[in-house]
């Protein structure tokens, strides 16, 4: 049985690093150069000159396959550790990953009758 004394490391070592990361940040905006114009405070993109207002909306299906993707990727990591413990799991473990995989799989149908990966 823990106790609190036992995260007693735990939190000693949180407190460093937040005290690490306050003072650096505190270093930095202390020490650090303060020059300011028209061009150093002008936003900076990769070298290309900007055209437009940043704010203009553009298409939801950028983020919807790329939520997408972070879904199934997920969903594939789960597969690794039961591919590994797979003869230790015996039929039980099986069964549930059959399930987890058609669970994945109805939902990728889904996404595809939705039409949410036809790019237009």
């Amino acid at each position: 049985m823990s106790t609190p004394h036992d995260y007693l490391p735990i939190v000693v070592q949180t407190l460093i690093a937040l005290g690490f990361v306050g003072v650096a940040l505190g270093a930095a905006a202390w020490l650090g150069p303060k020059r300011h114009g028209k061009h150093k405070d002008e936003s900076f993109e990769c070298g290309i000159e900007q055209q437009g207002n940043a704010r203009t909306p553009f298409s939801v299906k950028y983020f919807l396959i790329a939520i997408l993707f972070v879904l199934f990727d997920v969903e594939v990591i789960f597969l690794y550790p039961w591919a590994v413990n797979f003869k230790q799991l015996g039929l039980v473990g099986f069964v549930e990953m059959v399930l987890f995989i058609f669970f994945v799989l109805a939902g990728f149908y889904y996404v595809i009758k939705k039409g949410a990966l036809k790019w237009e």
